[in-house]
């Protein structure tokens, strides 16, 4: 495995910055620091635009980023997942029969907390369970026909904007938790924590590629990533960053992705949908 190294000093990685979000705050107050974050960090970048991870700070790279966007490598996978959404099951049901409104325009909807379950409910989770209760295979989460579907779940649903909420429910708050303790928490053979890459270090250079904000992150999922050649899913991406640090990756739709999920796309509550997008 490639060595996983920064263009800056060890001792700013690994050791010298200190979380601006405690866990007293609630999840309000996390909101409002973790956007202010960035805000003062890079005062250039229109608050709009950082759905557009690192193509929002860096000009050459947005420009090559614009450019591969005129013909976006993604398009004939928005069209497999459209012909499989539109497919009817075995039974002569299809997912717009079990998907909350039909799944179209839906991508901004999850996760969410679910009340009834005490659960998390993602757009993969929901996909699976409509095609167990219709007779048919789950699929892989990672990447394929799921990835497909969502992706054009998500093209359905660009422009509306994501409002996911944490309830004054403990088992809701307790799942927010989690997903915060696990972006802030060091692992890995290089003890990094997905804060240190994203968030304090966000904007400087690992090898070639630049760190993107935190900030939007999930705003563009599915994402086709040149380096996979193919689509993958939000968790893919998690699974794939634990590997970097040299640390074990979960399984896709475990409870520690999930609420790692619930965090993140809490962070970029009010920014838009613009999903599936191209990222390096």
């Amino acid at each position: 495995m490639r060595k996983f190294v920064f263009a800056v000093s060890a001792a700013l990685v690994v050791g010298l910055t200190t979380p601006i979000i405690v866990s007293a705050t609630t999840p309000q107050e996390d909101l409002k620091a973790f956007r202010n974050y960035y805000y003062e960090k890079f005062p250039d970048v229109p608050k709009e635009d950082y759905i557009n991870g690192i193509y929002s700070l860096n000009k050459d790279f947005r420009e090559q980023w614009e450019n591969q966007e005129e013909f976006p490598p993604y398009e004939e996978f928005i069209e497999k997942g459209e012909e499989m959404f539109n497919t009817p099951f075995a039974n002569g049901k299809t997912y717009a029969d079990c998907l909350p409104k039909g799944g179209i325009g839906t991508r901004a909807m999850y996760p969410h907390f679910d009340k009834e379950s005490g659960t998390l409910k993602t757009l993969e989770e929901e996909i699976n369970k409509c095609r167990k209760a219709n007779g048919e295979k789950p699929l892989k989460y990672n990447k394929g026909p799921i990835a497909n579907l969502t992706a054009y779940i998500a093209y359905t649903s660009r422009g509306e904007k994501f409002d996911t909420e944490i309830p004054n429910d403990e088992r809701a708050l307790a799942l927010y938790e989690k997903g915060k303790k696990h972006w802030y928490m060091k692992r890995g053979q290089l003890n990094l924590s997905c804060a240190d890459c994203h968030m304090y270090n966000s904007g400087m250079f690992a090898r070639s590629d630049q760190l993107s904000p935190a900030l939007g992150h999930l705003t563009h999922f599915p994402v086709y990533r040149l380096k996979w050649q193919g689509l993958g899913t939000p968790h893919r991406r998690f699974g794939g960053c634990n590997k970097q640090v040299r640390a074990a990756a979960y399984k896709p739709q475990s409870e520690e992705y999930k609420a790692l999920e619930y965090f993140l796309t809490y962070m970029s509550k009010g920014l838009e949908a613009n999903g599936p997008a191209l990222r390096k």
